[in-house]
């Protein structure tokens, strides 16, 4: 049997208002900020290399690092429309092409509890994060890690209706096999070109009004 609804959403950029890596380089690499975010860009390495070497060079206690994770600017209304979602009979999933490491201490500090985390697994190890990507993972992705489409493509086989929230390139595959796309940032641009319906928002105060909207909605096909 199916379920009603599922809200897959991406963490960094999405539920926070900062990417994670942003935090660490304007922190710690101030001198090569610039080199930092154009090879980003024009992405001369993987995403994946690119982040496990910006984690894995931090050079900081534990404690520290934990320090500069809580000072993600997490958006204030995400955690009321996680609520929601649990209220109208929904499940939460994030997907994220950074790290459960950080996102799983957010959900702590923030008291964030019954959200199924898809990540790039990492640990703390030799003073910085460690990501442990497994090559012959079922969600491998050479590129990002994880594949955000394989994953919804899974996922969403038990849902009636499925809403997806991002904010950039990564998230693009996984927003078009979703029937509501809430899009933030590139994502909106990227949609646009492909001509794919979107919810445009700019935070997830914009979610909780669009939910409350439609609230009839939802209640109907949690009825179902």
């Amino acid at each position: 049997m199916t379920k009603p609804f599922l809200f897959l959403s991406d963490f960094d950029g999405t539920l926070s208002n900062k990417d994670f890596f942003h935090v660490i380089i304007d922190k710690y690499h101030q001198e090569e900020a610039e080199k930092l975010y154009a090879d980003w860009d024009k992405k001369v390495m993987t995403d994946l290399a690119y982040l496990s070497n910006i984690f894995q060079t931090i050079d900081r206690d534990q404690a520290v690092i934990d320090e500069d994770i809580l000072s993600i600017p997490f958006d204030p209304d995400a955690k009321k429309v996680i609520d929601h979602v649990h209220q109208l009979g929904g499940d939460f999933i994030v997907i994220s092409a950074g790290t459960d490491y950080y996102i799983k201490k957010i959900f702590a500090h923030y008291g964030i509890e019954n959200v199924k985390i898809y990540s790039n697994p990492g640990r703390y190890q030799e003073r910085g994060i460690r990501l442990n990507v497994d090559p012959s993972g079922r969600y491998y992705s050479e590129m990002y890690g994880i594949n955000k489409q394989k994953v919804a493509e899974d996922l969403m086989k038990d849902y009636q209706t499925v809403f997806f929230a991002g904010d950039s390139r990564p998230d693009l595959e996984a927003a078009c096999l979703a029937d509501t796309v809430f899009a933030k940032g590139k994502l909106q641009g990227l949609l646009a070109e492909q001509h794919h319906p979107f919810v445009p928002v700019d935070n997830f105060a914009d979610v909780d009004r669009y939910l409350t909207d439609h609230e009839e909605v939802f209640t109907h096909v949690s009825s179902r």
